[in-house]
């Protein structure tokens, strides 16, 4: 089996009108990737792109744990004024899922960083794969992308790739006393492209 476009139809929001597509292996799939392509986005111009891996917890919660939410409106943002494609993988956690997610986060009660409680659950610090956004953009077409970002390995993924990453644009949040470990995690040990004097 292969990623296909699934149904994809229009869909209203509060920056702009998008379209909507569900891609998945499986029509019967419940959890597909969804991807979102702003009406202002210009197919013959380097499109601006969004990898978002799922966060249940940042996202629709607004944890404070984490700038996952605040990153993927401030994409939202972007898009509403110069167009772009969202797409939102589905790989909460950084791959683990939301129950061992949560699981790290009680280790993390406890002292731990986010790789430390990863890695004591016999879990990957990071098992995400940006190889299915790849597919999808081909599918749709994107021939060079501006990528927002702060992950060095998202970058890397375009390397050998038909999509030609232009450049990147970062999305920093300004840290909080309740993500300034997680976000000191990103820069120290992912080697994330943040500028955070304050921690």
């Amino acid at each position: 089996m292969s990623l296909k476009n699934q149904v994809e139809t229009q869909l209203p929001t509060d920056w702009g009108i998008f379209k909507i597509i569900a891609y998945s292996e499986d029509a019967d799939d419940w959890m597909p990737h969804i991807v979102l392509v702003h009406e202002k986005t210009d197919f013959e111009k380097p499109v601006a792109v969004r990898l978002h891996s799922e966060c249940l917890t940042g996202d629709i919660f607004h944890s404070l744990k984490c700038e996952c939410g605040k990153q993927l409106h401030r994409a939202m943002d972007y898009f509403s004024k110069n167009g772009g494609i969202l797409i939102y993988l589905r790989q909460e956690g950084r791959n683990i899922g939301i129950i061992d997610k949560l699981k790290a986060y009680k280790l993390q009660e406890k002292g731990m960083d986010t790789v430390q409680a990863n890695l004591s659950l016999g879990l990957p610090s990071d098992g995400r794969s940006f190889d299915e956004a790849i597919t999808i953009l081909e599918d749709l077409d994107v021939k060079s992308i501006l990528l927002l970002t702060n992950n060095p390995e998202k970058i890397k993924a375009f390397e050998n790739s038909k999509v030609t990453l232009i450049d990147f644009i970062s999305i920093e949040i300004e840290p909080t006393k309740e993500n300034e470990g997680y976000l000191r995690t990103k820069r120290d040990f992912f080697k994330h492209f943040l500028n955070l004097a304050s921690i």
